[in-house]
């Protein structure tokens, strides 16, 4: 009895210890975001920008599929599927709302995902003209990359 007793409670201490150790272990595969100063790319080139903000998570074709796509909690949106799950519109100024953080999405405002809207505002030291020129060639570039 007093052995079977001790059996079991080794048995259960074994246990408690593999989950302790499993759960302070980084699990295989996983990956984190690094999150870096963000750069100042020209704000004339919607292309430009797109693969200094964007490429990272949605990839440089705009599927979803980028470096980073695999450590976030959500899946980055098919960017070029925009206009075929709006009817065939492309909503341009639902996009545009979106980066300048004026609508809410799943992953935009997130930890993963910034608003670009403050970002640009700040790389263009407040300069209004200059935030509204970087999202009017963004959304003009995501625009050119919608499936056909």
């Amino acid at each position: 009895m007093r052995v079977t007793k001790f059996i079991s409670v080794a048995a259960v201490l074994a246990m408690l210890s593999a989950l302790a150790l499993a759960q302070a272990a980084p699990a295989q595969g996983t990956s984190t975001v690094q999150h870096v100063p963000i750069t100042n790319a020209p704000s004339n080139s919607g292309q430009a920008m797109f693969k200094s903000y964007c490429a990272v998570c949605h990839g440089v074709d705009g599927k979803g599929n980028g470096p980073a796509a695999s450590a976030l909690k959500a899946a980055p949106t098919d960017l070029t599927a925009l206009a075929q799950k709006s009817g065939g519109k492309y909503p341009a100024a639902h996009i545009a709302a979106v980066i300048r953080g004026q609508a809410s999405t799943a992953s935009h405002g997130s930890q993963d995902m910034p608003i670009w809207g403050p970002l640009f505002s700040s790389i263009s030291q407040g300069h209004e003209g200059q935030v509204q020129q970087r999202i009017t060639n963004l959304v003009s570039y995501i625009e050119g990359i919608q499936a056909k």
